[in-house]
């Protein structure tokens, strides 16, 4: 069992200010200031992946960490300030390693990861560095000031993203931070407060669900996602714009595209973007799916080329869409002119999909897709849940 006995003192210098401070709140005078810290934790008792160290700022939750995990502790690294954040990770990496680490931590923003780490937002930066923690550490990695620098939205999302990766690939992760507000979305295995010195171990449970509303948007919301869309920045100026907001905060982008062609034609997803802050848990999935069910519920087909690899993974598993096309360096339009066009891609694998799921009438009448009267507004700008 890790036990630690920790004793920091610090010189006092007797100045007249210090004599001052010791009258005023009548401290006892003394020539050195110390604070003790005696811990023992079990977590050796059982197997765990994911521990968090959390109180208030004070309580000792550095110190104990230094002193329990020695050099695994990661309070920030050296980036390079001129090269792009790729660069910054160990060379012994491949780019698909690297990419595949930034992703699954929830930052899948390519255009983002060709700029110098300083460049980045803070909550990009958060998760960068977790993912080079990974890299650099992957038996252990210890993260001092765990979500101190982000809000609290961006905090629990990043949570969340961040311990569905580290269960995923077997490593272990101790979190060290003063905000108990992510311990239901980072679910660790096992709770220390230095303060009131109580551990206790948790069984693994789901955590909170995601709140969207989705609206119908101009399409120029789309000002606020392309620079993190993965191929171009442009939009269809026919496109039909949705966006989740999450906490009344922008948070993914869909636009929708109506293409003719046999069978009275059908739809076809244009742009699906989620903001950095809050990728990792599945809410561009979920807006392009919301989004796609409500457009089946027209009669038309709903179809989508993508060539974003955690994409493509994601629909693969999925039940709510049908594989149409293997990965490939071209598509075949469709309608009564097919062509097999293989310069569309510029070189990337894309791959097709139909969406098989189940439609969404109700959404679809809520947003004017579908109506009961012949003379109702066809498109509508209006929410739903």
């Amino acid at each position: 069992m890790p036990r630690v006995d920790c004793l920091k003192s610090s010189l006092i210098l007797r100045t007249p200010r210090v004599a001052q401070l010791e009258g005023l709140f009548d401290i006892p005078p003394s020539q050195r200031s110390e604070q003790r810290w005696t811990v023992e934790l079990p977590i050796e008792e059982r197997p765990w992946q994911i521990g968090l160290i959390v109180g208030p700022s004070g309580c000792g939750k550095s110190t104990l960490a230094r002193e329990l995990f020695g050099s695994a502790i990661v309070s920030g690294y050296d980036w390079p300030p001129d090269r792009s954040l790729v660069d910054g990770f160990p060379a012994s990496l491949g780019i698909k390693e690297i990419t595949g680490l930034l992703s699954s931590v929830g930052f899948s923003s390519p255009p983002a990861w060709l700029r110098p780490f300083a460049t980045l937002s803070t909550g990009e930066q958060f998760r960068a560095t977790i993912a080079r923690a990974l890299a650099e550490s992957p038996e252990l990695a210890v993260i001092d000031e765990f979500t101190s620098v982000v809000d609290r939205t961006v905090a629990r999302i990043g949570s969340a993203a961040i311990a569905r990766t580290v269960r995923g690939s077997n490593r272990k992760l101790v979190a060290v931070g003063c905000h108990y507000d992510v311990i239901d979305w980072l679910q660790p295995d096992w709770l220390f407060d230095p303060s009131s010195n109580r551990f206790e171990w948790r069984s693994l449970q789901r955590r909170p669900r995601v709140r969207l509303d989705v609206v119908r948007a101009h399409s120029s919301a789309w000002n606020l996602f392309r620079s993190h869309h993965y191929l171009s920045g442009g939009l269809h100026k026919s496109s039909r714009c949705f966006v989740a907001l999450c906490d009344g905060r922008p948070a993914a982008f869909t636009a929708v595209l109506s293409q003719p062609g046999a069978g009275g034609g059908l739809w076809r997803e244009h742009r699906t973007v989620c903001l950095p802050d809050f990728q990792g848990v599945g809410i561009g999935h979920a807006l392009s799916e919301f989004v796609a069910a409500m457009h089946r519920a027209t009669g038309k087909r709903y179809c989508s080329v993508t060539s974003h690899p955690g994409m493509i993974a994601h629909r693969v598993r999925s039940p709510l869409w049908e594989l149409r096309r293997a990965p490939s360096l071209g598509h075949r339009t469709e309608g009564k002119h097919a062509t097999f066009n293989r310069t569309a891609a510029l070189g990337r694998l894309t791959a097709g999909f139909q969406y098989i799921g189940p439609a969404d009438r109700m959404s679809a009448r809520l947003f004017g897709l579908i109506s009961d009267s012949p003379d109702a507004d066809p498109f509508p700008n209006r929410s739903a849940p």
